[in-house]
């Protein structure tokens, strides 16, 4: 779900250099207005960034010669302000990357809602993404067309499995088949089981598994429900009760700034949940590795990142915009994200594909066919206008309890519940 300052910090889940530019590619407008003006479209990233999208929009124009696209690269860090200051002043871009803070936008009046160009263009959202499709809507409305899009899998080490006598992660693990084998692949000060879940991706996939929600169906916050409290003790309990994941101490002792990320790499851990980018610090290990659906609670839930394309309310050419994005999330102009290695293409029907399943770059044979098992379990993550507040909420509410200073969930939650209520009955 990069969330988008997650994405912002992170490579591979959007996680974002620094370079900006400004490519041009020629074409024409025929939609509302302004017929000889390129479309605009705004994304943040880097130099790779950049490659990416402009051998797509390459593509675009070429099948679509009618068209003409000026793409904008921003830094990550000064993306939301940098936009919302473009359509503020009229000048908004025709077509906009978007993620968790898609509803910032959309509840301004920012974003153009999407489904009556959606149908006219016969693209439905939930048969060409599956539950992705639906991820950036906002009051029942559609904002945003899934671009990219990766669940959280689970990164485990083979030969510390097979030394074990373990069996690989399955989809149809339960919460005790996980910590039992956490308990049995830990060696106390030296390798655990599990890398943890922290960060607000990880556990929300815990609270979601277990029928918790974080805000409900009203729109209200739920985070101090029972499910939701009992899988973050479960969480909890992995680190200070059971100690089969890292403490903090523990992992500042591996060295400066490691986290699961570099820890599975480093064999210090020997499962390791989290997105697509972490197999580009896994391309020169001497270990086996593969990845595999996370497991369920109650029923199958996991987190999903990536980023949709939306249309600026400001844009005079909404049909040209559309038909853009259209085919930039199409199967043909999909795959090209495959080449790059990159990121997880949304496209379900490229997420099936021999290309995904067999890239160029993958010298291991790794089970890619997770990705698109793990699209059905994706759940609709709540992507309120608050996002980016909630987040912070969240992650400060918890510190003590990570620390191990506060090992009640229940307490932990309660707390963040009410500062959650303030906030979102503020409307901050």
């Amino acid at each position: 779900m990069t969330l988008d300052s997650a994405r912002f910090s992170r490579r591979g889940f959007l996680g974002l250099g620094v370079a900006a530019g400004v490519i041009t590619l020629t074409a024409c407008g025929s939609g509302a207005g302004a017929a000889d003006a390129p479309l605009v479209m705004t994304v943040w990233g880097g130099d790779p960034d950049r490659k990416t999208y402009q051998a797509r929009i390459d593509l675009l124009v070429e099948k679509h010669p009618d068209l003409k696209v000026k793409l904008q690269l921003i830094p990550g860090d000064a993306y939301p302000q940098k936009v919302q200051t473009m359509i503020a002043g009229g000048t908004g871009p025709d077509i906009m990357q978007v993620a968790e803070s898609v509803n910032t936008y959309s509840s301004k009046n920012q974003l153009l809602p999407l489904d009556d160009l959606a149908k006219k263009a016969n693209l439905d959202p939930g048969q060409r993404f599956g539950p992705a499709g639906s991820l950036y809507t906002y009051e029942d409305k559609l904002y945003a067309i899934p671009d990219r899009s990766g669940a959280v899998t689970v990164f485990y080490n083979k030969d510390m499995f097979d030394k074990k006598g373990i069996k690989a992660p399955t989809a149809d693990w339960t919460w005790d088949d996980a910590l039992d084998a956490f308990k049995e692949l830990t060696v106390p000060g030296k390798v655990w089981g599990y890398s943890g879940a922290e960060w607000f991706p990880q556990w929300w996939s815990l609270a979601y598994q277990n029928g918790g929600t974080i805000i409900d169906a009203q729109g209200r916050p739920a985070v101090d429900s029972d499910e939701v409290v009992e899988a973050l003790q479960w969480a909890g309990d992995l680190v200070f009760k059971h100690k089969v994941v890292p403490s903090k101490s523990d992992y500042a002792d591996m060295g400066p700034d490691i986290g699961g990320d570099q820890a599975f790499p480093n064999q210090k851990v020997a499962t390791h949940a989290n997105g697509f980018w972490v197999m580009s610090g896994l391309t020169k290990v001497k270990f086996g590795w593969d990845i595999a659906p996370m497991w369920r609670g109650r029923k199958q839930a996991v987190s999903a990142f990536g980023s949709g394309l939306a249309i600026s309310r400001t844009s005079k050419q909404r049909d040209n915009a559309f038909k853009a994005i259209d085919f930039l999330t199409s199967a043909e102009a999909q795959k090209m994200i495959i080449a790059s290695g990159q990121d997880v293409p949304a496209d379900l029907a490229v997420q099936k594909s021999q290309a995904f399943l067999k890239p160029s770059w993958m010298k291991t044979d790794v089970d890619m066919g997770v990705f698109a098992e793990s699209s059905a379990f994706v759940f609709r993550a709540p992507f309120i206008p608050e996002w980016n507040q909630m987040i912070d909420t969240i992650s400060n509410g918890l510190a003590d309890f990570w620390l191990g200073k506060e090992r009640s969930a229940k307490k932990a939650l309660t707390a963040v519940q009410k500062d959650l209520e303030s906030l979102i009955k503020s409307g901050a």
